[in-house]
C-alpha cells in the first residue's frame, strides 16, 4: 500500500540543523513524570512513553563492519492493564557468522508512595533467551516490582553485523508516546534509501554533517548524523480486519542502496527487476529447480489420466503435487531442499511445493510462472525498489487462454484456483523466464455459507427441525480445517454442540470434506425449547438464533488504516417453522433492508406468517475485501443497524 509511504528520500543530503540531539538521563524521575497521568495525550491509554531514545551508527572492526544500536525508553504504568508493558522482549537476529548481541542492559523500576520514590533494579538472572526459530530469538526479562503509577526504564547497546538494512525505528507502538527520538548516523560510504512510513509527519528532523567522525584504520570518513523526533504520538489501535501493524505504524525504514569500499570502488546495490530475474532464473534454489520438468516427465501420463483439457489436466497435477508434499512449517521463496528431495520425502518448505507445482504443471505442457509475494503478516512491499528479503512467499501463476488461477498446493484443504487469505495482499511479482512483472493478488472468491432451516414448533413448545449448512469459498476452508483439526466428527459436533447453545443437536452427517471443489455441506437434525407446556398464549420468537451479530467488530470513533476483509461475503439464513394451530402473528414485523454507497454491504430480512408458517430469510453481503479509512464510519453505522434490528422478536398470539 504505497501512499502509507509519506516520504522517500536519500540520506546524503546534507544541512546544518539547529538542534542536537541528546539522550536523557539514566534514572532522573521528575515530578511531573510521576503526575503523568493518561489525560496527557489518550484518557484509555493503560500506559505512556515518557521519553525514548535511540542512535545507531555503522562501524568497522576486525574487517567487518557492524551496526551499534542504542535504546533507551521511559515508560509510565497508568493501571493494572498496563502491567505487560513491564514485559520485555528484545528481538534478536540470528546470523551465520555472528549473532545480535544485546550488552548494558539497565532496567529500573521506580515507585512513589506518599511522595518518597523507591527504586528497584533488575535482577540480571532473570533475563534470558529464547529461541523462536533458526532465524531469530527473544531477549526476555520482566521489570521488578510493578505496581499502577509505576515508571519503568531501561536501556540497553546492541551489536549488529549486518548492514544492508540500517536499524530501523518505530515512532508509534501501540501504546502513546509523548517523546519519540532516533538518531542515525551514517558514514558517506553508504547510501541508504529511508522510507518514513504510517502517513504521520515528524515534528523536527535535522541534518548535520560530522567530520571525521568514521575511522578504518588511519583515515577518517565524514558521516551524515540525521535525527527524528516526533511528539505526541497517539497509540495504533490495532482492530480486526487489518493488516500487518507495520503497514500502517509511524515508522523509518532503511534500505542499502549504494556501498563505496575504503579503495573508492562504488557498489551499486540498488537492483531493477531486470536484475532481480536474472538472479532469480539461475538461483539455484528457485529458477533451476523450476526448470527440473524431467522428475515429472515419467509421472505426467500417470497423475492426468483420461483428462484430455488443460483445466482438468491442471487441476490433477495440483492435488498430485498437494497430497503428496506436505509443508514442514517454513515459508520462504526458495527451496530449502529441492523439489526433488522434497518428492521423495514427501515434506518441503512452501517454495519446495509450489516450485514443485510449477515444474510439474510445466512438465504438463502447461504455462505456469512463479509469483513472489509478501504475506499479510509480513506488510507490504516497496514497488519502487526491488528488495527480495521483503518477499517470503511464493505461489503459482497459471494462465489458460483468458483464465488466470493463482495455486498453492502447500496449504492443506485448499480446492484449485483458491489461495489462503494471508496471501491476498496487494501487488506480487510474477517471475517469468523472459521477463517479470506486477500483480494484483486478489481473493477470486467469497466467503459464502447458506443456512437452511425446515422445522416445526409442537404443542410441548419444543421446535425440531433439520439444518443444512452449505460452505463455499473461504468459509468452507475454514470449517474443513476445524473438523479436520478435530479428534473425530463426533467430536467435531459435540464441541460444535456445546458452543451453539441456542439449540441441541441430535444428529449429525457431513458431506464432501475431501472434495474440495464441492461446497461443504452439514446436516444437523435440532431441537430448540421456545416455550413451556400447551397453555402459553402469546409466544416470543427472535429469528436470528442461527446467525446473530452481537458485537459491532468496529468500535473506534475513526480509524487511520483501512478495513481489510480479505474477500467479499455473503451469508443467508433461510427458515421455514410451522407454528403449533390457533397461534397467529400478533403484529407485522417490520422488514429491514440497510445498504451501504457503491456495493459496500447489504443486509436484508423478511418475515411472512401464513397457514401457520413462517417463512424468514435473512442475508448479509460484504460486498467489497477492503475499506478506505474515510469509510470506516459508515461501515460502523451499517453494523450497528443490523445489530439493533436483530433485537426485535416476532410475537405470536393464541387465537381463540
Amino acid at each position: 500500500m504505497r501512499h502509507f509511504i509519506s516520504a522517500l528520500m536519500l540520506l546524503f543530503f546534507f544541512s546544518t540543523g539547529q538542534v542536537e540531539a541528546q539522550d536523557f538521563e539514566f534514572g532522573k524521575i521528575t515530578s511531573s513524570d510521576i503526575s503523568l497521568s493518561n489525560k496527557k495525550l489518550d484518557s484509555n491509554a493503560n500506559a505512556m512513553v515518557i521519553r525514548e531514545y535511540g542512535t545507531a551508527f555503522i562501524n568497522y572492526a576486525m574487517g567487518s563492519y557492524f551496526v551499534d544500536y542504542y535504546y533507551h525508553v521511559k515508560i509510565k504504568i497508568i493501571n493494572k492493564d498496563g502491567f505487560n508493558k513491564g514485559n520485555i522482549e528484545i528481538p534478536l537476529m540470528i546470523h551465520k557468522d555472528m549473532d545480535d548481541e544485546v550488552n548494558e542492559l539497565k532496567a529500573t523500576t521506580f515507585t512513589n508512595v506518599n511522595g518518597v520514590t523507591t527504586r528497584t533494579e533488575l535482577n540480571k538472572t532473570n533475563v534470558f533467551t529464547e529461541k523462536v526459530n533458526k532465524y531469530y530469538k527473544l531477549m526476555k526479562f520482566t521489570m521488578p516490582n510493578l505496581s499502577e503509577g509505576s515508571i519503568v526504564e531501561y536501556s540497553y547497546k546492541m551489536k549488529i553485523p549486518r548492514i544492508d538494512n540500517f536499524h530501523s525505528w518505530d515512532f508509534q507502538s501501540d501504546i502513546p508516546k509523548l517523546h519519540s527520538e532516533y538518531v542515525a548516523r551514517i558514514p558517506a560510504m553508504f547510501n541508504y534509501n529511508a522510507s518514513l512510513r504510517g502517513g504521520r509527519k515528524l515534528t523536527s528532523q535535522t541534518n548535520v554533517l560530522e567530520q571525521g567522525c568514521f575511522m578504518i584504520g588511519n583515515s577518517g570518513m565524514d558521516c551524515s548524523k540525521i535525527t527524528y523526533i516526533m511528539k505526541d504520538v497517539p497509540a495504533l489501535v490495532e482492530e480486526e480486519y487489518m493488516t500487518s501493524a507495520s503497514n500502517y505504524r509511524a515508522s523509518i525504514r532503511y534500505e542499502l542502496a549504494v556501498f563505496e569500499t575504503p579503495v573508492g570502488e562504488k557498489i551499486n546495490l540498488r537492483k531493477d527487476w531486470s536484475d532481480i530475474e536474472k538472479e532469480l532464473n539461475i538461483e539455484k534454489a528457485f529458477g533451476s529447480q523450476i526448470k527440473r520438468t524431467d522428475i515429472f516427465k515419467d509421472l505426467i501420463p500417470g497423475i492426468v489420466g483420461n483428462a484430455t483439457d488443460d483445466l482438468s489436466k491442471a487441476k490433477a497435477i495440483y492435488y498430485y503435487i498437494s497430497k503428496n508434499i506436505k509443508a514442514n512449517g517454513f515459508n520462504g521463496i526458495y527451496s530449502m531442499s529441492t523439489i526433488k528431495t522434497a518428492l521423495e520425502h514427501h515434506s518441503g518448505n512452501v517454495a519446495d511445493i509450489n516450485l514443485a507445482l510449477i515444474a510439474a504443471l510445466k512438465a504438463g505442457g502447461l504455462d505456469a510462472e512463479a509469483v513472489i509475494l509478501s504475506t499479510r503478516e509480513n506488510g507490504t512491499v516497496n514497488e519502487l525498489f526491488p528488495v527480495l528479503n521483503n518477499y517470503n512467499y511464493v505461489i503459482a501463476k497459471l494462465n489458460i487462454g483468458e483464465e488466470v488461477y493463482l495455486l498453492d498446493s502447500s496449504a492443506p484443504y485448499l480446492p484449485f484456483g483458491l489461495i489462503p487469505l494471508y496471501c491476498v495482499n496487494g501487488k506480487a511479482r510474477v517471475i517469468g523466464q523472459k521477463k517479470s512483472y506486477w500483480f494484483d493478488v486478489k481473493a477470486n472468491q467469497k466467503r459464502s455459507t447458506i443456512y437452511q432451516l425446515t422445522g416445526e414448533i409442537n404443542s410441548e413448545g419444543k421446535l425440531e427441525g433439520s439444518l443444512v449448512i452449505y460452505s463455499l469459498g473461504y468459509d468452507a476452508l475454514n470449517k474443513r480445517k476445524e473438523i479436520l483439526s478435530a479428534s473425530s466428527i463426533d467430536d467435531y459436533v459435540e464441541k460444535l454442540d456445546e458452543r451453539m447453545t441456542q439449540f441441541n443437536i441430535l444428529g449429525h452427517k457431513i458431506e464432501n470434506i475431501d472434495s474440495l471443489d464441492n461446497a461443504l455441506t452439514e446436516t444437523y437434525e435440532i431441537s430448540m425449547k421456545v416455550f413451556d407446556g400447551a397453555k402459553v398464549d402469546q409466544l416470543f420468537l427472535n429469528p436470528y438464533f442461527i446467525s446473530h451479530v452481537t458485537k459491532n467488530p468496529f468500535n473506534l470513533n475513526e480509524r487511520s488504516y483501512p478495513v481489510d476483509f480479505g474477500a467479499a461475503s455473503s451469508e443467508k439464513v433461510i427458515m421455514k417453522i410451522k407454528l403449533p394451530e390457533k397461534f397467529e402473528l400478533a403484529e407485522k414485523p417490520k422488514n429491514t433492508n440497510v445498504s451501504m454507497e457503491e456495493n459496500g454491504g447489504k443486509y436484508s430480512s423478511v418475515a411472512t406468517f401464513e397457514n401457520s408458517t413462517l417463512n424468514f430469510n435473512q442475508s448479509l453481503q460484504i460486498g467489497r475485501p477492503v475499506y478506505l479509512p474515510e469509510e470506516y464510519l459508515g461501515l460502523k453505522e451499517f453494523f450497528n443497524h443490523i445489530i439493533q434490528s436483530q433485537k426485535s422478536d416476532l410475537v405470536f398470539q393464541k387465537g381463540k
